[in-house]
């Protein structure tokens, strides 16, 4: 009986769908892993420690400019479709575009007419201004690129969204440090990270344009305005700015508190950690848009029966993940260089992190597909607001253990708050059930 049913449910349309994403993921983890343990033992620690400093720079920057468009361009897709005028989404496109770039270029004059000192003095360390301004200057490419990789979801190209997301991404940067490290530019790494992003605005600006010339637009007028998409996304932007400087807040303290090296420690103990999130974010790729297509027929069963099954299947999945790197925590870590192993601890800890928030299932996905971005953003900016509260005072502490404990506290919070209030307020248990 209960292998009926367990076949029965991975036969499931939706579940097949999550499936399929789930093992493209798969192939993106394995190829960033390859990455990380090639820079980890290939490059000085420092300049990788400087990598990742870089890159939760990126996410903050990256996600103030990017207004929520990558969220929000979901919720157009599933509103539109459920009319048929999935076409229209060019228009919506376009516009987006011209906002992101905008914020883009705001950012990189804002940052212009900053002192470097300023920067130098905060980070005790006179790189931080130069690694600053060149990610400002990649912002655009940054920002592009991530539109672009939701576009092509919002258009039913979840394939070509996830190779540009997990495959196209990481591999473009292995060709350039690959390329630098046989030339003896080791200090280049920064810039062939950020470089990478050039590529992938590009490559991947094409791609969706190839997805819009299968669908025809037959309405003259528009349907959304600058300020009414703005107005559906910047609830969204506040949400993803709060999670984008959770998941980088740590990193970015632990660079003013410590040096590079343990900033590069503590990061592979994150990135890591994160594997058990890919379930997670498979899941919510999928959900997505038809929680957002259901919502906008009224259709409560179909959330609830959606929903349901996501959050059976990320327990189903990032459970067993979690364990088996909890028990091969030192031999993983080692593999990153013996030196690595001292953030064992800390990995432990980001593990628990990430067992809450898949016990909390598509809590997020769910609250901003059905009209409810406020209260996500309010939520998210509590937990952001311990998480750095708490960063600032345990890493001088703990050093990147007081940085993994803040995390996990402020994933308590504003995931169990977030969880609370769908139960109270539409009767669903995005929770397993």
């Amino acid at each position: 009986m209960l292998k009926n049913r367990l076949i029965s449910f991975l036969k499931d349309g939706f579940v097949n769908k999550s499936l399929k994403v789930l093992l493209l993921r798969g192939g993106g983890v394995v190829l960033f892993f390859t990455l990380t343990l090639f820079l980890t033992n290939f490059f000085p620690t420092e300049e990788v420690g400087k990598y990742d400093f870089t890159r939760s720079i990126l996410l903050i920057i990256g996600g103030l400019c990017l207004l929520g468009m990558d969220q929000s361009i979901i919720y157009y897709s599933g509103a539109l479709k459920s009319n048929n005028q999935l076409g229209e989404l060019k228009k919506v496109y376009k516009k987006m575009l011209s906002m992101v770039l905008g914020m883009s270029l705001i950012s990189f004059f804002l940052f212009a007419i900053i002192p470097n000192h300023l920067i130098a003095s905060f980070f005790d360390k006179k790189e931080a201004s130069n690694l600053i301004f060149n990610t400002v200057i990649s912002i655009g490419a940054f920002t592009v690129t991530l539109l672009n990789i939701d576009t092509l979801r919002a258009l039913q190209k979840p394939f070509f969204s996830e190779l540009y997301r997990n495959i196209y991404r990481h591999l473009s940067f292995l060709i350039l440090a690959t390329i630098i490290f046989f030339s003896n530019q080791t200090s280049w790494l920064t810039h062939a990270f950020l470089a990478s992003f050039f590529v992938l605005a590009l490559t991947s600006s094409i791609r969706v344009y190839s997805a819009f010339r299968e669908y025809k637009t037959y309405k003259i007028q528009e349907l959304y305005s600058h300020k009414a998409i703005f107005i559906v996304s910047y609830p969204m932007a506040l949400s993803s700015i709060s999670y984008f400087l959770m998941q980088s807040i740590d990193v970015v303290l632990l660079s003013k508190f410590s040096t590079f090296e343990t900033v590069a420690y503590y990061a592979a103990a994150v990135k890591i950690a994160t594997i058990t999130s890919l379930v997670l974010l498979s899941v919510n790729i999928i959900a997505g848009p038809k929680i957002a297509e259901f919502y906008t027929q009224n259709d409560k069963e179909g959330i609830k029966t959606i929903v349901k099954k996501s959050s059976r299947l990320i327990l189903m999945f990032s459970i067993p993940a979690i364990l088996f790197l909890f028990v091969f925590s030192e031999f993983i870590l080692s593999l990153f260089g013996e030196q690595f192993i001292k953030a064992k601890y800390v990995l432990w800890v980001l593990l628990l992190g990430q067992l809450i928030r898949s016990l909390s299932g598509p809590i997020v996905i769910y609250m901003n597909m059905t009209g409810k971005q406020n209260k996500m953003h309010q939520f998210l900016f509590l937990g952001l607001g311990i998480n750095i509260l708490l960063n600032w005072i345990f890493i001088p502490m703990f050093g990147m253990q007081g940085a993994a404990y803040a995390t996990v506290i402020s994933i308590i919070v504003w995931s169990g708050i977030a969880v609370a209030y769908a139960y109270k307020k539409d009767k669903i248990k995005t929770f397993i059930s």
